[in-house]
């Protein structure tokens, strides 16, 4: 008798098990991201028995959370399911979902989550570990880091295969346009070529550009910033020295441009041989753009490498 019990339990579990596989990929087959809520979650994640890993972005997604990085990982998270939905090695061993927080609240409230986007994997054995949640203010929410991280969390590879994007291509075709143009149109004036403040101003932007950490970001694809759900407080820096946001680059970009705009008009008023009176003017207002910006700088340091002893101006 208890032999029987035991058979008939497994083959409960069994059955249990089989209907919930071919649920998630009936759902898997109108949408590479399932929409979960607190029952689905509760039914098909958390509560045994289950096969299959199944990786959920914990999103904001309703206008009234204006959470823009939301969107922008959401659209990430569309091209890796839709990358392994449609691959030829698809199988039900890894699923990926999503959570609202205007539709699963009690989802994030049971994980103690309180910011958004989070991507979390759910192993099919076992709980989630610390590796389990994605690093997204380290390695951004690119869908080839995603992927990564997946391959390392499942051992599933993951080809990410993106939609023909012609803007690109389009833009660069249509600045070698202009500048050709430009160039056919003073074809018999090409003195410009030779200007050095032509090339000092490209130069200084190449440099600007490079130092404010747009190579890191196109590299990293991380958020434009960050907003909480819960207190909708949006943070354009990040606290750590070891992540950036898009933002982040972009405020130092214009500081570091207006230090460099204070130090060229030092130059220019001490060089110049303008009017005394302009000469001063641009001096002073050389002084404070440096001493002003380089003190916003300094201070975006501090905040971003904690215990760093020096200031100026503002703490």
């Amino acid at each position: 008798k208890p032999v029987r019990q035991g058979l008939s339990f497994s083959a409960g579990l069994w059955t249990l098990l089989s209907e919930k596989v071919i649920q998630m990929m009936e759902w898997a087959s109108k949408r590479s991201v399932i929409r979960m809520n607190g029952d689905k979650f509760r039914r098909f994640v958390k509560a045994p028995p289950r096969n299959y890993s199944v990786v959920i972005m914990f999103t904001a997604l309703q206008p009234q959370r204006q959470c823009g990085v939301c969107r922008q990982a959401d659209e990430e998270f569309q091209v890796l399911a839709n990358s392994w939905r449609y691959s030829s090695a698809f199988t039900n061993k890894v699923f990926f979902a999503s959570v609202d927080f205007d539709e699963g609240s009690d989802v994030f409230q049971m994980l103690n989550m309180n910011s958004a986007p989070t991507f979390l994997h759910f192993p099919s054995k076992g709980k989630p570990r610390r590796s389990d949640t994605y690093e997204l203010q380290v390695r951004g929410f690119a869908a080839e880091q995603l992927a990564r991280w997946v391959a390392d969390r499942t051992d599933v590879q993951i080809r990410v295969i993106r939609p023909p994007n012609y803007a690109g291509p389009l833009l660069l075709g249509f600045l070698l346009a202009v500048i050709g143009g430009l160039a056919y149109l003073r074809r018999h004036n090409l003195e410009f070529l030779f200007n050095k403040n032509v090339w000092a101003f490209s130069a200084l932007c190449f440099v600007l550009i490079m130092t404010s950490g747009q190579m890191w970001n196109h590299i990293r694809g991380p958020p434009y910033a960050h907003k909480n759900p819960s207190t909708g407080q949006v943070s354009y820096i990040h606290g750590s020295s070891q992540a950036q946001f898009v933002a982040e680059t972009h405020i130092v970009l214009l500081f570091n441009a207006a230090v460099t705009m204070g130090i060229v008009l030092l130059c220019e008023a001490a060089t110049t041989d303008i009017d005394i009176g302009k000469r001063k003017i641009m001096c002073v207002a050389g002084m404070g753009l440096v001493m002003l910006f380089f003190s916003w700088l300094l201070s975006i340091f501090r905040a971003k490498y904690h215990g760093y002893p020096y200031s100026f101006l503002m703490s």
